[in-house]
């Protein structure tokens, strides 16, 4: 019989305890996460209960699921052949989202709309594919749903005091033969069940150290000493006692003292006392207003601590600036979820891309069956996906994690009849979010800020006059031809003329604040170009002349927009380097989101700060029209602020072993710490590797990077397994605008390939920016 452990039981529970025990009926008590006991949805998890997991308009197989005791794993059956009547598990860490009803391209695809509340979809991180489920019922559903959102808010939301007692509580569960004392082999299993890489030689160390009754056991108290052991951090102990000078803890003064001489920070006696208040565990510790070692631990682990500003979590900039005065996080054929050649076209990736708060996305349309377009990579292989469909998907996601304009950017190969669909599908399923015509009662002379379009969409394309055709009475213009847009004309083969297509006067009229021109040089656009034309550049061409031609461009782009593209030979979806082309002030960086890779590091970093909107505001000299700013030449100017930026690599915690497959079973981890920025600022060094430990590695190297142009500088900490025979693996990276980066000792997260974070791995590091000497 399965039971909610509380804080509290009623008589009537201990009751039902007595009735069962009589019945010699096991019991088995869930302890719940801190804040979840007696909650029904999750009860209802536990229990679990049957699904319908559907992949196909003809497979749709009953299954049962729930959750585990542990709270953080979910059950359910498998009827594969090579593994009958077997289960299978994955973690609730393994979860990205949840989503209610036909919300999933398979469910819309493979079931009635009449069952709409019985479905929902479970999504994971990385390429794992959506497990779409339908219930008995659309209240079953609705409680799986409401389960399932609590118990991974909750793991998510742990404080370290929280995830130690769970540890210590699953520590206790993993005592295979029930006996309450766990031998160096039940220990061992359990550290691997929570993916904590330990050597062995170390692990039974301190296994003996804990053994303090020399039983070969650990009961009792001994499971909690082998635990604090285990996460025992010699580097905190060191930096505590150098400032706990009141009975062996931190007073308020102690801390501010902490606060001033280490962090850099201007910090006052009530912010020390408010960082008591907010991190001290022990409560007589927090009624004398001092900071135990536990405490201050538990400040430099959460956003207090952290390497990244925490003003900067959150929208923090001006954004009632023009358009484009900002960098806006942009993807390129964000249809495809894999390569341009063959790989599937899907919905999913519109939605992957909008939630990492992507605010261009891009749509190849063709002429599809049945009269409706479609998207997908002509000439290709890649599978089509209904363009209607993308542009639902599209409105439901747009705004979840952002709230700042969205620009659809059409390339448009479709014929007048579907270009006119295309038209009706737009203005219909996004309604008032749309902007089909400029704001305001008069013809604009710049653009509208991103404050100004929250919650809207801007499409980019083709149009067949002017603006001011708005205002003059003059927009009776009728269809016409038009050049095919730069980006189509360069993927044709070499010597093949630039197509024309009639466009359609319903298409053309939605298209307000960036129409598509051809480029014909800065000087040409400087005098015939209005402000909302803009052009499309292929790399090879925007790198050429972000390297002859930097300050030009950089004027170009202060009041207009340029849109980047990859160069047609990255058949692999492979990535340019976004930095060079910010460096010149290009706003809309297309880049394949679907690729995981050190290009896409950079792109996360970037727009990490500003509340993850994905709107950057450029620096001051990227947008004053008196600047003569050239990222290749460091003249002086406001630009020019030399810093000399100090980093020692202390240490790292609880790293992953990503390659499974080879011989060695624990890390051998190593450190880069990158630079990038202006040509001049780049750099880039690596720590030692250290030889089999992923757990508590310590390095305590010092670096220093002379800085010139500390507004355009990205700073990305890289982990990886080094192997003397062949290619190091990859463990983890963060990425972040050195703008955003706090002084003093801070924790780092680290973020898989796919940009999800490891859960408890981590660096630490001291950081001192300072004015050069």
């Amino acid at each position: 019989v399965a039971i909610l452990k509380c804080p509290v039981y009623s008589e009537e529970h201990i009751q039902i305890f007595f009735f069962f025990c009589h019945l010699n009926v096991e019991l088995i008590v869930y302890d719940l996460s801190p804040g979840l006991e007696g909650d029904a949805d999750l009860q209802f998890l536990l229990v679990g209960g049957e699904l319908v997991k559907i992949r196909s308009s003809s497979w749709k197989k009953n299954r049962f699921f729930k959750l585990q005791e542990d709270c953080k794993t979910f059950w359910h059956e498998s009827h594969k052949t090579f593994r009958r009547n077997q289960t299978c598990e994955f973690s609730i860490d393994d979860i990205d989202s949840v989503r209610r009803g036909r919300q999933s391209e398979g469910l819309n695809k493979h079931t009635e709309p009449t069952v709409e509340e019985k479905c929902f979809s479970i999504i994971f991180k990385g390429r794992k594919k959506n497990l779409d489920l339908m219930a008995a019922s659309g209240g079953e559903a609705k409680q799986w749903v409401n389960g399932l959102e609590k118990i991974i808010s909750n793991m998510r939301n742990l404080s370290p005091q929280q995830k130690s007692d769970w540890i210590i509580n699953c520590m206790r569960k993993a005592d295979k033969n029930g006996d309450d004392k766990m031998t160096l082999k039940e220990v061992k299993h359990f550290l691997r069940q929570i993916n904590v890489e330990v050597d062995d030689t170390y692990a039974e160390e301190i296994f003996k150290k804990s053994d303090k009754s020399n039983s070969g056991t650990l009961e009792g108290s001994e499971i909690k000493d082998f635990y604090n052991l285990l996460t025992h951090r010699e580097e905190v102990d060191v930096i505590f006692a150098k400032y706990a000078k009141t009975e062996g803890q931190m007073s308020v003064r102690d801390l501010q003292t902490f606060l001033l001489n280490e962090q850099r920070e201007p910090a006052t006696i009530e912010d020390a006392q408010k960082l008591i208040e907010k991190y001290e565990l022990d409560e007589k510790a927090k009624q004398n207003k001092r900071m135990s070692k536990d405490g201050f631990l538990m400040y430099l682990h959460q956003e207090d601590g952290s390497i990244l500003n925490p003003a900067h979590k959150h929208v923090y900039q001006d954004m009632h600036q023009p358009l484009n005065h900002y960098y806006i996080s942009s993807s390129h054929n964000t249809y495809l979820m894999e390569d341009q050649l063959k790989g599937p076209s899907s919905t999913e990736a519109y939605i992957k891309a909008l939630m990492k708060s992507c605010r261009c996305v891009e749509l190849d349309c063709w002429d599809g069956a049945n009269g409706e377009p479609v998207i997908f990579h002509g000439h290709t292989l890649t599978s089509k996906v209904i363009f209607r469909d993308v542009i639902k998907a599209i409105k439901d996601y747009a705004f979840k994690t952002s709230e700042y304009p969205v620009i659809l950017s059409l390339e448009n190969h479709c014929t007048l009849d579907q270009q006119k669909l295309m038209a009706h599908h737009l203005i219909s399923i996004l309604g008032d979010a749309l902007v089909t015509k400029p704001l305001g009662n008069k013809m604009p002379t710049n653009f509208p800020s991103p404050e100004e379009l929250k919650g809207k969409f801007l499409i980019k394309g083709k149009r067949l006059n002017k603006l001011e055709a708005f205002f003059n009475n003059n927009n009776t213009v009728e269809e016409d031809t038009v050049s095919e847009d730069d980006e189509a004309a360069d993927c044709k083969e070499n010597g093949q003329k630039k197509s024309k297509i009639k466009l359609a006067k319903q298409l053309s009229d939605i298209v307000i604040y960036c129409k598509s021109v051809h480029f014909n040089g800065f000087e040409h656009a400087k005098e015939n170009q209005e402000f909302y034309e803009m052009s499309s550049l292929k790399e090879s061409k925007a790198f050429n002349l972000a390297e002859t031609s930097a300050t030009a461009f950089t004027h170009h782009n202060m009041d207009k927009l340029s849109r980047i593209y990859p160069a047609g030979t990255r058949t692999d979806s492979s990535n340019y380097n976004p930095v060079p082309m910010w460096n010149v002030g290009c706003q809309i960086v297309a880049l394949n989101f679907q690729t995981a890779c050190k290009e896409m590091d950079l792109n996360q970093g970037r727009f990490l700060p500003n509340g993850f909107c994905g709107y950057i505001l450029k620096p001051e000299f990227q947008r004053n029209l008196s600047s003569q700013f050239d990222p290749n030449a460091l003249t002086n100017g406001p630009w020019l602020k030399r810093k000399t930026f100090h980093v020692m690599v202390i240490s790292a915690q609880q790293l992953p072993k990503i390659n499974k497959d080879k011989h060695k079973s624990i890390v051998d981890p190593l450190v880069r710490v990158e630079i990038h920025g202006v040509p001049g600022d780049i750099d880039s060094q690596e720590t030692r590797h250290i030889d089999n430990n992923g757990f508590n590695p310590m390095w305590n190297q010092r670096f220093e990077f002379e800085i010139h142009v500390p507004e355009l500088v990205m700073v990305r900490f890289v982990v990886e397994d080094y192997d003397s025979t062949s290619q190091n693996d990859h463990i983890g990276q963060y990425c972040l605008p050195l703008t955003s980066v706090q002084n003093g000792y801070r924790h780092i997260p680290l973020l898989t390939k796919r940009g999800d974070v490891i859960t408890s791995a981590g660096l630490f590091v001291h950081l001192m920016l300072i004015d050069a000497q």
